[in-house]
This record gives structure tokens, C-alpha cells and sequence, in this order.
């Protein structure tokens, strides 16, 4: 097959090149796919695209127009794309949905020991030869509850972490792990409990019509004050506007998330020579107790390297005619 790669990074390239190993025909291409670069893919049986692309209706009507007929996502979410619209269109669609819970997982720890014990405030302090403690106090982990929403393969790996720190564990789901239970002494309980008990709430879960703004002034004022709020899911999960009143009052004590509510524009590249206009991210980073990486949680070499060796076991499936196990259909719930 000929394939286009959007949105691709200097970093992956060497990673997609080792997976594809000279099979097909790849042209790599560090635009994102929007309505203007869908004719770039003028000749190309497949595109393969990431999470800063957009799929919307008139930009597959316009990759359908053009002869595309795979469409490969490096990503495991899809609310990027309009999967309905793409099947009527007749495109085959899949995604990378099980590349490495452990490097999210493990991220969202990495954001939970930040701003736990302000590594990153001693870090910068020390290059300026300041040596003082006086803003870096934190908290044990141990005994402290954590509440995780959403316990499918990251999650999961998230609780099986946490267990090991000495965590009380709160989890949320709609489909209860029984493996968790027993082995980690999850307890499982609806949204309510775990706002009012959580010391930390992770999120785990994918965006859906259901879980769209589901963080928003309601569930955040049922939370404990100077609660620790991690995400490292998607961004819409949390109203930002309400997340910003939330930290204004108090009532969120540290947020530290990979991800934003409007990434489009903004992420995957350096804005710094030409500043911001979003007013709320301006906002958001002006407080002191956010972190925010640039969704670069499943930047870590096994994570690449399993992200694309999918990328091509998807193209060679529908190459072979073979049914491919990671297609997504009709069924599929994304906004």
C-alpha cells in the first residue's frame, strides 16, 4: 500500500520506519490532517493520522474523493475522528488501542510525584543555587486514598502502582474487575463516594458522549478541598472553566493532566514565537499548582515501537483481506 503519515514527529519516524520494514510505500508529513492538507493524500491508499488530527465529515468526504480507503490511527483513542461518517463513507478504520498502559500509568504517576514533593519547583531553585525548602513540602503516599476512574488496561496498571505506594484504593467502572478485588483490595463504588473520600482522583477513561465534561462544577464540588486531580486521559473529560473556579477556591488542590480540553492548534508543536490565544489554558498555567505536560505520556521507546508496529499490522490485515482485530465499527460511541 502507499501510505501518508500526518502529523509525523521527528522521534517516531525512526520507530515507523523499523516497523514497516520496507513493505509499503510511506511518505511521512509533519502537517496535521485538517480540511486544507486532506489533498495531500492525493494517491494514497492510506493515511495513518494521530491524535491531533482531525477526521471530521468534510475532511473524509474529501479523503474519500481522493481514492483513500484505510484510515490508521496511531492512537488508542478516536474522538478525532467521525467513525459512523467514515464507515458510510467506506472506509476501514482502526487504532492502536492496547500500544503500553504502562507508560500512561506510569506518567500519571510521574505527575502525582511532581507536584507531590515540587520536584520540578526544587529543580529549577537549585540551578539558581537556591538550596531553601520552605515551598517544597509534601505528603506520604501511604494510606493516603486514591480514587481511579476507569479500570480497563491502564487503569489497571494505575491501581496495581498505587497498591504498591500503600494506597487506600477507590475505583469507578462500569464493568468491575473482580482480578482487582482480590489481589489489590480495589473497592469499587459509585462516583459520589469516591469524590467525597479521594485524597487523589486519576482519570482513566476514554471520551465518549457520556464522559464529555464529566468533571465539572457538580462532580467538583462534591470533592474533598485540596483534592489532587491527575489526567492523563482526554481533556474534555474535564470542564475547564469549571476547573479553573475549582483551583480558584481551593477545592482542587493540585492538577496535573497530559492532556487539555481544545489541543487542536495548540499542541504537538512550539507556539512560543507567536504566544496563545486560548484564555483559559493562559489562565490554567498561570496557577502555581498545575502541571501540564504536552501529552507526551506515550512518548517512551516501547510505547512507540508497539504504536507502530500496529500501524502496519492494520494495513497488512485489510492488504491480506484478513479481518483485522483492531477495525472500529458502527458500534463505536465517540463524540
Amino acid at each position: 500500500m502507499k501510505l501518508l503519515v500526518y502529523s509525523a514527529q521527528d522521534f517516531e519516524i525512526p520507530f515507523l520506519e523499523k516497523a514497516n520494514r520496507l513493505r509499503h510505500k510511506v511518505t511521512f508529513i509533519p502537517e496535521a490532517l485538517d480540511t486544507n492538507t486532506a489533498l495531500k493524500a492525493v494517491g494514497y491508499d492510506a493515511v495513518s493520522i494521530f491524535s491531533g488530527d482531525d477526521a471530521c465529515l468534510i475532511v473524509l468526504e474529501k479523503l474519500r474523493d481522493l481514492g483513500v480507503k484505510y484510515i490508521t490511527l496511531r492512537s488508542a483513542g478516536y474522538n478525532n475522528i467521525q467513525i459512523k461518517g467514515a464507515k458510510r463513507f467506506g472506509f476501514k478504520v482502526a487504532n492502536a488501542p492496547d500500544y503500553s498502559p504502562h507508560a500512561i500509568a506510569e506518567h500519571a504517576v510521574a505527575l502525582l510525584m511532581t507536584v507531590n514533593r515540587k520536584t520540578h519547583i526544587a529543580d529549577r531553585q537549585v540551578h539558581r543555587y537556591n538550596f531553601e525548602q520552605q515551598k517544597l513540602l509534601g505528603f506520604d503516599l501511604v494510606g493516603k486514598t486514591i480514587g481511579i476512574v476507569g479500570t480497563g488496561r491502564i487503569g489497571s496498571v494505575m491501581v496495581k502502582i498505587m497498591h504498591g505506594f500503600g494506597c487506600r484504593i477507590l475505583a469507578h467502572d462500569l464493568i468491575e474487575n473482580q482480578d482487582l478485588v482480590d489481589k489489590y483490595g480495589v473497592a469499587y463504588v459509585d462516583l459520589a463516594q469516591l469524590y467525597a473520600q479521594a485524597d487523589i482522583i486519576s482519570l482513566h477513561l476514554p471520551l465518549t458522549s457520556v464522559s464529555h465534561h464529566m468533571l465539572n462544577g457538580q462532580a467538583f464540588e462534591q470533592m474533598k478541598p485540596g483534592v489532587v486531580l491527575l489526567n492523563t486521559a482526554r481533556g474534555a473529560i474535564v470542564e475547564t472553566k469549571a476547573l479553573i473556579k475549582a483551583i480558584g477556591t481551593k477545592k482542587i488542590g493540585f492538577y496535573a493532566a497530559d492532556v487539555y480540553e481544545k489541543e487542536k492548534g495548540l499542541f504537538f508543536k512550539n507556539n512560543a514565537p507567536h504566544d496563545i490565544k486560548d484564555e483559559n489554558l493562559k489562565t490554567l498555567l498561570s496557577f502555581p499548582n498545575v502541571l501540564l505536560t504536552p501529552h507526551q505520556a506515550y512518548v517512551t521507546k516501547e510505547a512507540l515501537t508497539r504504536i507502530a508496529e500496529i500501524t502496519f499490522d492494520n494495513l497488512d490485515y485489510w492488504e491480506q483481506g484478513k479481518p483485522c482485530p483492531n477495525e472500529l465499527g458502527y458500534e463505536t460511541l465517540v463524540l
